[in-house]
C-alpha cells in the first residue's frame, strides 16, 4: 500500500539564524540593514539557542520603545517580559556594561603615546637584555592610542628580516591606522644602515597604500635608542 501520508511542510524559518549571521559578516548594523528587532534577536539567539526568538525580540522593542531602550532597562524589566530568563537577561547586560567600557577606554586619554620620548619607554622593554635581533610593529588608532604590540619576527644575530608582508598583516590585522616599527642591533650601535633606510621607506610606502601612517621607526642597542623620524631618515 502506498504511503499516503502528507509530507510535513517544510519550516520556513530553517536557515533564518544562519542567514542572519551571513548578512551582518556582510553588511554589520549600518542603519540602512537590519533593523533594531533583528539585531536584538541575533544577541539572543547566542542565550536563547534552541527558540525562535523573533517574537520576544519584537516584544522587547514593543516593551521598551527602541534597542536603547532595552539596553537602559533594570535586570527586573527585562525578566518581567514573558520568554526572558536569567541568560539571556545576563547577556544583554553584559553587552552594555561591556560597551561602556570599551567607550570609556575609546575617549580616555591613557594609552596615547604623542612623543617621541613616550614611544621610546613603550618599546625599550621589548629587547631588554635581548641577544637576537628582533622586531616589532606598534599598532595605534588615529588618535595614537597604541592598539597592540605585534612581534614580527626573531633570528640569531644580525639576522632579523623584517619583511613588508608580516608587517602589513599586521597591522590590517588589529584595524590600525598608524603605526610604529622597531628592532634592535645587537651589534651595539643604534644608527640605522642603509638598508634599514631602504627597507622602512618601502615599508612605509605599502602601508600608505593601505590606508596605515608608518610615523617612525626606532633602532635600539644596548640602552640606546634612535629614531629615524627625528632623525630625518623617513622621508624620500
Amino acid at each position: 500500500m502506498a504511503d499516503e501520508r502528507k509530507k510535513k511542510p517544510a519550516n520556513p524559518h530553517a536557515g533564518h539564524r544562519e542567514r542572519m549571521r551571513k548578512e551582518f559578516q556582510k553588511r554589520g548594523f549600518d542603519i540602512t540593514g537590519m533593523p533594531d528587532h533583528r539585531a536584538l534577536e541575533m544577541l539572543l539567539a547566542y542565550a536563547i539557542p534552541r527558540r525562535d526568538v523573533n517574537e520576544l525580540a519584537h516584544a522587547l522593542i514593543d516593551q521598551f520603545g527602541s534597542l536603547k531602550g532595552v539596553f537602559h532597562a533594570t535586570p527586573e524589566q527585562l525578566m518581567a517580559v514573558e520568554g526572558m530568563g536569567p541568560a539571556a537577561t545576563g547577556l544583554i547586560r553584559l553587552v552594555v556594561e561591556l560597551s561602556g567600557r570599551y567607550l570609556e577606554e575609546m575617549y580616555s586619554f591613557e594609552g596615547q603615546v604623542v612623543t617621541s620620548g613616550q614611544m621610546e619607554n613603550l618599546l625599550k622593554p621589548l629587547f631588554f637584555g635581548a641577544r637576537d635581533e628582533m622586531a616589532w610593529l606598534i599598532c595605534m588608532d588615529g588618535k595614537n592610542k597604541v592598539i597592540a604590540q605585534k612581534k614580527l619576527g626573531e633570528g640569531i644575530a644580525d639576522s632579523v628580516q623584517i619583511t613588508a608582508r608580516k608587517a602589513l598583516e599586521a597591522a590590517l590585522s588589529c584595524n590600525a591606522t598608524r603605526a610604529v616599527l622597531a628592532h634592535n642591533h645587537v651589534s651595539g650601535v643604534a644608527l640605522p644602515s642603509g638598508a634599514d633606510v631602504a627597507t622602512t621607506r618601502r615599508l612605509k610606502a605599502l602601508l600608505a597604500e593601505a590606508g596605515v601612517a608608518l610615523v617612525d621607526h626606532f633602532i635600539f642597542a644596548n640602552d640606546e635608542a634612535v629614531s629615524m623620524a627625528e632623525s630625518g631618515l623617513l622621508d624620500d
